[in-house]
């Protein structure tokens, strides 16, 4: 099975912590290079220098931030002039939690802009350049409420569907250029944005952490959180070419909690 990436060049959003920063240590360690993407230039640069250690190879990053995606495009479209992109991963923040009923139109268009708008942009940037490679893989970090949406997610929910028909489409027409386009929906993960979640929980119920914790663990078979290393692991197998006849999918790598095949 190959899963070797040396030469190849990824470019991966969100990448100074958490799922981010996991998928770029996982590519790094198949050889490829990474370009990192985020709003805040000392994260970066910390990011850049602990993957470095990996296997020696050079990495580098751009500030941009996906809450302004014409300053995303100006930047991105800058690198890819001179740099062939043969690998995205697509990942920013999620939007914050609540009730749909109480979400007011502004947030959807926020979150719009930064998943899906951005999403669509910088994968228009390296398109290009992954045909003239005939080598490209586009995989998104959605969430696994595109196959059952979550409880007090409204807005998440709505937007992170749109991302999945959005890939769904772009994977039809990308496909006949060796380019795969595939989701994969993370379940609760160990990460800032899961501890926001409990957080919120426990302001709104008035339990205690461990209790809003421990009902959460009850909905997954797998008894625990997952880690960010265990999303990226998916992540780099279908960057890498074992994975060149997966195209158009949205997989969930959540310990079994969601309820559909």
């Amino acid at each position: 099975m190959k899963l070797d990436l040396t030469g190849k060049t990824a470019l991966i959003g969100g990448s100074t912590q958490g799922i981010g920063l996991a998928c770029a240590e996982a590519l790094a360690s198949l050889g490829a290079s990474c370009v990192l993407v985020s709003r805040n230039e000392e994260k970066l640069k910390q990011a850049v220098a602990s993957l470095k250690k990996i296997h020696g190879l050079q990495h580098q990053y751009l500030v941009a931030d996906y809450q302004k995606p014409e300053q995303l495009e100006q930047v991105v479209s800058g690198f890819v002039k001179d740099h062939p992109v043969h690998v995205l991963v697509n990942n920013s923040g999620g939007p914050a939690g609540g009730p749909i009923t109480e979400a007011v139109p502004e947030a959807f268009l926020a979150a719009f802009q930064q998943h899906l708008i951005c999403n669509h942009i910088l994968t228009k940037l390296v398109a290009p350049g992954m045909k003239s490679e005939e080598y490209g893989r586009i995989i998104n970090i959605i969430s696994t409420s595109v196959k059952i949406p979550l409880l007090g997610l409204g807005v998440s929910n709505t937007i992170r569907a749109a991302v999945a028909a959005w890939a769904k489409t772009m994977a039809n027409e990308l496909g006949k250029f060796g380019i795969t386009v595939n989701n994969v929906l993370p379940g609760a993960t160990s990460t800032e944005r899961l501890e926001t979640i409990i957080n919120n929980k426990v302001s709104k119920t008035g339990a205690e952490h461990a209790e809003v914790e421990k009902e959460m663990l009850k909905e997954i078979p797998a008894g625990r959180f997952g880690k960010p290393e265990e999303i990226a692991a998916m992540v780099a197998f279908l960057a890498s070419p074992a994975a060149s006849y997966i195209n158009g999918t949205s997989i969930p790598v959540d310990g079994g909690r969601t309820g559909s095949i």
